[in-house]
């Protein structure tokens, strides 16, 4: 039962830092991108990409050594529409980091680079559909929750 509570815990702890992150991105796209804001983009992005990864073995270990078992979670659609949609942001999430690399690389031969601000505006919509997304998930996790497999 601890296990589970752990799990659970930390769980949530990790969608929420990965919220915030994407939060943050948001609001540094939303301002002019200069060396020190393309900087905490990069790092911002890298630990997203870290919570992400580290979300998703936390939401495994749930599924195989939480109370409910994987039967609960298997058999259950909401649980497969919430994972499709956790990958859903998964792969939106690339577009971001590939350009934010490729600005920092642009920036490092010229500092004076300057994305343009298509690119820092198309990035923005990219993050807030992300976020958008994640809205979903946590209706489908409710779902789950009460639902179950129907």
């Amino acid at each position: 039962m601890l296990t589970d509570l752990t799990l659970a815990a930390f769980h949530h702890l990790l969608f929420f830092g990965l919220i915030s992150m994407l939060v943050t991105q948001s609001v540094l796209l939303s301002r002019p991108i200069d060396g020190a804001a393309l900087k905490r983009l990069a790092g911002v992005d890298r630990g997203y990409g870290i919570t992400a990864v580290l979300l998703l073995v936390v939401g495994f270990g749930r599924v195989f050594h939480g109370i409910k078992g994987y039967d609960f979670y298997l058999h259950n659609p909401w649980f497969h529409a919430k994972l499709t949609a956790f990958v859903l942001v998964a792969v939106l999430s690339i577009w971001p980091t590939l350009r934010f690399l490729r600005w920092r690389k642009a920036m490092k031969a010229d500092p004076a680079f300057v994305p343009a601000a298509s690119e820092v505006a198309g990035l923005g919509r990219i993050i807030r559909i992300e976020l958008m997304l994640i809205a979903l998930i946590f209706v489908l996790a409710a779902a789950m929750a009460r639902y179950g497999g129907f």
